[in-house]
């Protein structure tokens, strides 16, 4: 069996799938892939896991997305807000396999979704695909997942993740069409130099966010506790808090989110929270001046 190619595949959706607890990937377009590829972390550069997609099931509503979370995980406050309104295909997983130790790869520019793997890195894969096992659903027997970028659930420590409270999923006509309530914790305007440098200041409202969020000016220091924020892309951040410049120190997230809301000087950037560890961020528009009457 041949492992020829992988997916790139962000936190905290890989996690999910290696811990068993997700065995749909939620895409924008099908794929004329089957068989086997390995599973990337975005970002790391290696192959963490391997999966066989066996099929790409047809677009789903939103109320068909909510009676799937156990396919997915998708948090249905992410659905309802129109969050991930693109990613409604499901590529279908299979035989899911954890690898014990990562295999690197070289990423070549340009790859964004799928990998084409080398010669001697499929012969890996292939080697090890033989002598690993599929995970089952809700392993309790797999020791927990570990990830280098924080928190998940909000009474984890760093870089542990905690397996998700079962619940029964109700059905999509009886799904609430509420949202959880968001607090308000502050605005911060936008300038150029925010524009230019991909961030934005939150240490007016600093005090409204929990102590143990709030490391130092660099990673030695940093926070023992992390904060997912979601900024209505693909996938959540986990990042801590930048006492001395008063931002997250984890930003690479924010040109996307300035590109995708259209951020311009003078806009505000709007922060609540639905938990004490969860942020929600979005632009505020700046109104047009008022002329007065001749």
């Amino acid at each position: 069996m041949k492992v020829t190619r992988g997916l790139i595949i962000a936190d905290p959706w890989i996690g999910h799938i290696l811990e068993g607890q997700k065995d749909w990937e939620m895409r924008a377009q099908a794929t004329s892939h089957r068989g086997w590829f390995g599973l990337i972390r975005k970002g790391s550069g290696q192959v963490v896991g391997l999966a066989r997609l066996t099929e790409c099931g047809l677009p789903l509503t939103p109320d068909e997305m909510i009676a799937s979370h156990e396919h997915h995980r998708i948090p249905e406050t992410m659905i309802r807000s129109g969050t991930v309104s693109k990613w409604i295909i499901p590529w279908k997983l299979a035989d899911i396999r954890l690898l014990e130790q990562p295999v690197s790869y070289e990423h070549k520019s340009g790859a964004v979704t799928w990998v084409l793997f080398s010669a001697e890195v499929s012969i890996q894969l292939a080697k090890l695909l033989a002598s690993t096992v599929p995970l089952s659903r809700n392993d309790e027997t797999r020791p927990t997942r570990t990830i280098n970028v924080g928190v998940v659930s909000p009474i984890t420590k760093r870089s542990t993740i905690e397996e998700p409270e079962k619940r029964p999923v109700p059905k999509a006509s009886e799904q609430p069409l509420t949202e959880t309530p968001r607090r308000l914790l502050g605005r911060s305007q936008i300038t150029g130099g925010n524009l230019r440098n991909n961030h934005f200041y939150v240490r007016e409202f600093l005090d409204k966010f929990p102590a143990d969020a709030i490391g130092g000016s660099n990673k030695k220091t940093a926070a023992s506790r992390d904060i997912t924020v979601d900024w209505g892309g693909p996938s959540l951040v986990l990042t801590d808090i930048d006492r001395t410049k008063g931002l997250f120190r984890k930003r690479s997230w924010v040109r996307q989110f300035f590109s995708a809301s259209g951020a311009r000087e003078g806009d505000t950037v709007v922060v609540t929270s639905s938990d004490p560890y969860h942020v929600h961020v979005r632009v505020e528009r700046r109104s047009a001046p008022t002329l007065s009457e001749p």
